[in-house]
């Protein structure tokens, strides 16, 4: 944080802010635009996309822009004009701020995977570097599109206030002082797999959020693609399809006390979550000293006498840590979190209901599945359907509650970015294959062809 705050210091002399280009205007956009707009002169949103754009404008309006400062805009001529003479930008073309010269960087904040994949091929092929709010996309194929923007020059990376950012944060001070980090956890208020649109209509209105999100929180899902999303960033897995779990109803470090420190070390560490424990809705982050040395100080510091040393994070603060995460990305080059590495974590799809033939899987948040954390190489050998991609997959047969499904329950939508991106990324990451290698060859190729591969993705050719 010290780093950053004097990189927007240094910038802010320079009378030039950082300008941003934003991907949906939902609760999380707005609040971030608004806080931004207020306090953050350091980066200036130029440019909103959403589908309504009168959604947008009154964003900026409700952020203190005059409406006369706001301009739709349907053609990148339009666009340049626009932005050159000072104006804020509204439209509905994804193109536009992709390819816009203007903008510096990206973020984006749907939560929609297939238009997520999209747009953010899109500014890899332009150039731009991208803060994404997505983790149901990055859970999907971040690592992936980590390795398509390292090889063209930019960033992909997840954001700070979020429970990810958050945990990287605390995991990198952690293994900066020497210590091995052993489990990565979330803490939940709330943990129930039945919970749709319907039963979190009440709860969403009231803090002016969609059903569907809200329910996407409740069932677990989102909070299954953000610890899939650490165990990919740290190298973790999962000691049990769904994670372990727990509710508590006492103290984050009491947690030293419920882990096996030798399974946890026969795994190389794992994501976790628990349920009603404090402080709430923060992270912890459980880890070992490596020698006597580094115990006696944990011990001189209150932490205990171990095996294992509780860290955590009393809160995430989502909307007024994002501008931060853009500014971290775009003047430090620093990736809050993500990397080229093999992922370790998948998320899968399980019937929220028992499921019949013929019907198709409506989305994330919705009345049919939620997310499942399992072992990338499990879900791999077992065929599982990423719950990034269950959206539009049409049923074969009936599936009872409560089970996984596979990519041979369904009939895959056509023509699809997120499926043939995915499948890109299964054979660039073979279980059985050093990913290292893969990761270079891979980098190699995209260098050289990243235009015609990307051409090939959007019309499902692989």
């Amino acid at each position: 944080m010290i780093i950053v705050d004097n990189a927007i210091k240094a910038r802010l002399q320079t009378g030039r802010p950082v300008v941003v280009g934003m991907y949906g205007i939902g609760f999380m956009g707005r609040g971030m635009l608004i806080n931004v707009e207020r306090y953050m002169k350091v980066l200036r949103v130029a440019a909103i996309c959403n589908r309504n754009v009168e959604r947008a404008i009154r964003a900026f309006v409700d952020a203190g822009v005059a409406r006369s400062e706001i301009v739709e805009v349907t053609s990148a001529s339009a666009m340049a004009h626009a932005l050159q003479a000072g104006k804020r930008i509204v439209t509905s073309d994804p193109t536009l701020i992709a390819r816009s010269a203007t903008i510096d960087i990206v973020l984006e904040t749907t939560g929609h995977v297939e238009y997520g994949a999209r747009v953010t091929m899109e500014c890899i092929e332009y150039g731009k570097d991208i803060v994404s709010l997505n983790v149901e996309l990055d859970a999907t194929v971040g690592p992936l599109l980590r390795v398509k923007a390292e090889a063209a020059g930019v960033i992909f990376s997840g954001a700070d206030g979020d429970q990810p950012g958050v945990t990287m944060n605390l995991v990198r001070h952690v293994e900066a002082m020497g210590l091995r980090v052993l489990v990565c956890g979330n803490i939940k208020g709330l943990q129930d797999r039945t919970r749709n649109p319907t039963t979190q209509e009440g709860f969403a209105k009231q803090w002016n959020q969609t059903p569907s999100m809200v329910a996407s929180f409740a069932d677990g899902t989102k909070m299954t693609a953000e610890q899939a999303i650490v165990a990919n960033a740290v190298g973790l897995k999962v000691s049990q399809r769904g994670m372990i779990g727990r509710e508590y109803d006492g103290h984050v470090d009491d947690l030293v006390n419920f882990y096996d420190i030798d399974r946890l070390r026969e795994l190389g560490g794992i994501v976790d979550y628990v349920v009603g424990t404090r402080p709430s809705p923060g992270i912890y982050v459980l880890a070992e000293a490596r020698d006597e040395n580094q115990a006696f100080f944990l011990n001189l510091g209150k932490l205990g006498k171990g095996p294992l040393y509780s860290f955590y994070t009393a809160w995430h603060m989502t909307t007024l840590e994002f501008g931060i995460s853009v500014a971290r990305v775009s003047l430090c080059r620093d990736v809050v979190i993500g990397n080229t590495n093999a992922p370790s974590v998948d998320v899968v799809a399980a019937a929220k209901r028992p499921l019949r033939q013929g019907e198709t899987i409506d989305g994330i948040g919705g009345y049919m599945t939620y997310g499942e954390a399992e072992n990338y190489d499990v879900s791999r050998r077992e065929n599982l359907l990423p719950m990034g991609l269950a959206e539009g997959c049409r049923l074969k047969r009936d599936i009872p509650a409560d089970q996984a499904l596979t990519y041979d329950d369904v009939v895959t939508p056509s023509g699809s970015v997120a499926h043939a991106l995915r499948r890109q990324q299964d054979a660039l990451f073979p279980i059985e294959t050093h990913q290292e290698e893969l990761v270079s060859a891979f980098g190699m190729a995209v260098s050289q062809k990243q235009s015609s591969n990307l051409e090939d993705e959007r019309t499902g050719v692989l």
